[in-house]
């Protein structure tokens, strides 16, 4: 099997971080690329669950977000990253099996590692992981938390 992109998607939790070892490892074994991807909520898309806002607000709350997914994205990629040849990061908005989906073919990526469930889960197997293994036909290692 030959490497050259890795998909490493993440949520910031503890639980995505565990698979952090196996990401690096293959990526200096392999020389190979590291996507990084973090998934904002769509909020207009939850609708009247959230009440109603001000369009102002929401941009504000989005542009918030984006900045503190950008800066968790380079504490990462400084602290844990370092030894890897090519890391490169990605921020989209929408649901994050959709995205994690999208990224997969927009980038030709080789091999998708993904924790089993994200922090937001309290199921042993979390939706995202789920939807991901069912609807690519490439390789995915999930990480048991």
């Amino acid at each position: 099997m030959n490497i050259k992109r890795i998909l490493w998607p993440t949520d910031f939790s503890e639980n995505a971080a565990q698979a952090l070892p196996l990401v690096t490892s293959l990526a200096e074994k392999y020389q190979a690329e590291i996507h990084i991807l973090y998934v904002l909520k769509d909020y207009p898309a939850f609708g009247a669950s959230y009440g109603q806002y001000d369009p102002d607000d929401y941009q504000k709350m989005k542009d918030w977000e984006k900045g503190f997914a950008e800066s968790r994205l380079d504490e990462i990629c400084e602290k844990f990253l370092n030894a890897c040849p090519l890391y490169i990061r990605h921020i989209s908005v929408g649901e994050p099996a959709d995205e994690i989906l999208k990224l997969i073919k927009q980038e030709d990526i080789d091999i998708v590692i993904i924790a089993s469930r994200g922090s937001e889960s309290h199921f042993d197997f979390g939706s995202v992981a789920d939807r991901v293994i069912k609807c690519t036909d490439k390789p995915t290692v999930i990480i048991p938390v």
